[in-house]
């Protein structure tokens, strides 16, 4: 699976929770490390849980895709999963806030969210 989309498949994951402000941020011009940041917000230690268990989850059983590494912890409020070419970042809203990625990687163009199928054919039949 390319990079992208890996990072739209990240995404729509953490949207299947309830994340917050999911942001997809294209970083391959301006980092050495990775293609794509994926930056989510969760309000408690629940519900980021929940939604590092469903990107993680769900890319094992159906992708058999596993983060090379995991970091940070539900009681910091910071969860990173790296898988190598998309970094998914999440944080509760108030970490967030504090460390501001998107700010960080201002000059990082935000990828938009693909429109689902039955929002097409909603709007067609409008």
């Amino acid at each position: 699976m390319d990079s992208k989309k890996l990072a739209l498949l990240c995404r729509e994951l953490a949207d299947n929770r309830k994340a917050e402000n999911i942001v997809v941020l294209d970083v391959k011009e301006i980092s050495s490390v990775t293609d794509y940041f994926v930056v989510a917000s969760g309000t408690s230690e629940p519900h980021l849980r929940a939604i590092m268990d469903e990107i993680d989850g769900k890319l094992r059983a159906e992708h058999d895709l596993r983060p090379r590494a995991v970091d940070g912890s539900l009681k910091t409020a910071w969860i990173v999963l790296d898988y190598f070419d998309v970094i998914v970042h999440i944080m509760r809203t108030d970490t967030r806030a504090h460390y501001d990625l998107e700010g960080l990687w201002g000059d990082a163009p935000r990828v938009a969210p693909k429109r689902k199928a039955r929002a097409k054919a909603k709007t067609a039949k409008a």
